[in-house]
């Protein structure tokens, strides 16, 4: 019956580094001079996304959402993105962890496109229990 949208142009939307340790996600926009991409998926070059800092290059980092409550035939969860993969060897994977349990489940992962394009994708999400993504 609600949705929330999220496009970084305030604050990171309610995600949270992993561990509340520096994780390498930068929000920015495509005049920091950063490099590709130079606008975000609509082609403004002024709004904002996240991306990974240049210095992380071979390490991996993790953002987490907010804690969504559990889904059923009335309440189902969709979360659609934008991605932009500029490595050959970039992953991007999503995950799903339940609140009973400790391990985080793969649910789409993406990797060794060398695209240099934004794609689109949307995830349907089904959780008896709360869980984070």
């Amino acid at each position: 019956s609600s949705c929330d949208k999220c496009d970084f142009e305030a604050d990171l939307c309610k995600a949270f580094h992993e561990l509340n340790l520096e994780s390498g996600w930068i929000r920015r926009n495509g005049q920091s001079g950063m490099g590709p991409p130079y606008s975000d998926h609509r082609g403004n070059e002024s709004a904002y996304f996240l991306s990974l800092s240049t210095d992380m290059q071979s390490s991996s980092a993790t953002l987490r959402t907010n804690v969504f409550l559990p889904t059923d035939e009335d309440h189902i969860c969709q979360i659609t993105f934008h991605y932009w993969i500029s490595q050959m060897n970039g992953m991007l994977i999503v995950g799903l962890q339940k609140h009973s349990e400790d391990t985080i489940t793969n649910i789409w992962q993406v990797s060794g496109e060398l695209q240099n394009q934004w794609k689109s994708n949307t995830i349907t999400i089904n959780s008896t229990e709360k869980y984070e993504v």
